[in-house]
């Protein structure tokens, strides 16, 4: 997964999907994405907001990592059901559940392949997650399918000029993805999107920025290549300690074109789109 935002061809006859998947829940499995999903929390609190999220609906979140759009529906008294094809981060997202006393369902489901009826749900929501999906056209119809008509669908998808887009492509260059595997980062363009929902309802999308705010650019990557899968399985990946050097000055000019302090901390924002469906 950690290369696909380099590339942004359709996907090509032949490409086996399968294995693409394996290898990407192997990265997101190494590291411990939690360490740096629990900073992003403010997305899901604003997801939550702009979906209108109302007490006793039945919300599903797709791809939910360590949790923090489902958290934020729990806080809401929604009737959560959180899912992930990584239960190592479904677990952490449990414990945070625990310790906040929110009651959340978690099951362990691809998004590909929601084991849930039609109509189940009456927001269905992804915050920096089902957008890594291989199969995009088919996640995006399982998202449709168990969302109720007149429900809404919420995601958060970072963009392909963003810091984070940018940042998988600089990895894209040191390791090449797999060829025509479509890019994550088209969820993060109203083109893909109108293409991926644009029959089902009402599509409202709105330019947003998160702020990495980190003590250095040091401290950025020293975080992101422990516990980032995609940036820990990219370094660990490359042959040599020369390749590494070479990818970890790429990140660092990377950032410097993104950081705005100017005291030696990283204050670097990173554009995505906030996208809320009313499907008819």
């Amino acid at each position: 997964m950690h290369a696909n935002l380099a590339s942004v061809a359709p996907a090509a006859s032949g490409v086996d999907l399968a294995a693409v998947k394996a290898r990407q829940q192997a990265a997101w499995a190494s590291g411990d994405y939690a360490v740096v999903g629990t900073t992003l929390q403010i997305v899901g609190e604003d997801l939550c907001e702009a979906l209108d999220l109302r007490a006793g609906e039945r919300v599903l979140d797709v791809a939910a990592g360590n949790g923090n759009a489902t958290l934020a529906a729990a806080r809401r008294w929604a009737e959560v059901t959180s899912t992930d094809y990584v239960p190592a981060l479904l677990d952490r997202a449990r414990a945070r559940a625990l310790a906040d006393g929110l009651k959340v369902d978690f099951r362990t489901a691809d998004a590909e392949a929601l084991p849930f009826a039609d109509k189940s749900f009456d927001v269905v929501m992804s915050t920096f997650g089902v957008m890594f999906t291989p199969d995009q056209d088919k996640a995006a119809a399982e998202m449709l399918r168990v969302l109720r008509p007149g429900g809404r669908l919420g995601l958060a998808n970072w963009t392909p000029q963003s810091f984070v887009g940018e940042l998988f492509k600089t990895i894209g260059r040191h390791l090449p993805p797999p060829p025509g595997v479509r890019s994550p980062a088209l969820w993060g363009t109203r083109e893909r999107l109108d293409e991926l929902f644009g029959g089902a309802g009402k599509l409202k999308v709105t330019p947003k920025t998160f702020t990495f705010r980190y003590r250095s650019p040091a401290h950025w990557l020293e975080v992101f290549r422990s516990w980032y899968g995609p940036v820990h399985k990219a370094f660990e990946n490359l042959p040599g300690a020369g390749e590494r050097k070479a990818l970890e000055d790429d990140i660092f000019a990377l950032i410097a074109r993104f950081n705005r302090a100017s005291d030696g901390t990283m204050v670097a924002p990173s554009d995505y789109l906030e996208v809320v469906l009313v499907k008819a």
